[in-house]
């Protein structure tokens, strides 16, 4: 299963209010507090509101960069292959030169065709008949090579890309809305998009009013599915 599991955040929208008051030695206080769904929610003044929507209207990121948010996230390599590319975020990852346990596969549950207009991408359902012997041959040649004293570093080598891995992803609400706006969008792939999804709807329970900002891309799924 592909999970994005939320552990810890500091900041709150009130934090990206203060960080671009201090330009001009101003500081706000929230006029109090809300609990939704377990997460304490910061009630702004009006005029607050407005300027963080003006800071993302415009692009003025520094004051985003105040507030974080930490994941765990266990999701196939190839998935995290594509994550990895937003360097901004910070990425501590499991690694097999270290664990020799028995690996954990990722099974999909249909197998998509080839897109016909798109280099990539995909479209429709293919049937692959059994397809688990190719991992569990792997599986085999991975445990055979350690027994034989193979170092775990070396013997990795063999397992396939879904193969399941795990790390802590950290980062600012700007770089988080950065990989969602790219990630949360119809054309990327489905299981990276799936990862992007889950963070996407606890960085709203989060930080509402300036994720809200940060990602009004009507075309993110799970937009959609709050609006239906």
């Amino acid at each position: 299963m592909i999970e994005a599991t939320y552990i810890d955040h500091m900041g709150s929208d009130l934090s990206v209010v203060n960080a671009a008051r201090v330009s001009f030695g101003k500081k706000r206080e929230a006029l109090g507090t809300v609990t939704t769904n377990g997460v304490i929610k910061t009630v702004l003044h009006d005029t607050d509101t407005r300027l963080i929507r003006y800071l993302a209207k415009h692009r003025h990121m520094s004051p985003f960069g105040h507030a974080f948010a930490s994941f765990h996230i266990k999701a196939p390599v190839f998935v995290a292959r594509q994550l990895v590319k937003h360097k901004f975020l910070r990425w501590n990852e499991i690694s097999r030169r270290y664990v020799s346990d028995k690996p954990e596969f990722y099974s999909p549950k249909v197998w998509r065709g080839k897109s016909a207009d798109k280099k990539q991408g995909s479209d429709g359902v293919v049937d692959v008949g059994d397809w688990g012997d190719t991992n569990w041959a792997c599986l085999m040649a991975y445990n055979d090579l350690l027994e034989k004293g193979v170092a775990p570093e070396q013997a990795r080598m063999v397992l396939p890309q879904s193969t399941m891995t795990e790390w802590y992803w950290s980062g600012s609400l700007d770089a988080f809305s950065d990989m969602c706006n790219l990630r949360c969008k119809s054309d990327t792939q489905a299981e990276t998009r799936e990862v992007a999804n889950q963070i996407d709807r606890k960085m709203m329970q989060l930080f509402p009013i300036s994720w809200s900002a940060l990602t009004e891309d009507e075309s993110f799924d799970t937009r959609v599915l709050v609006k239906g």
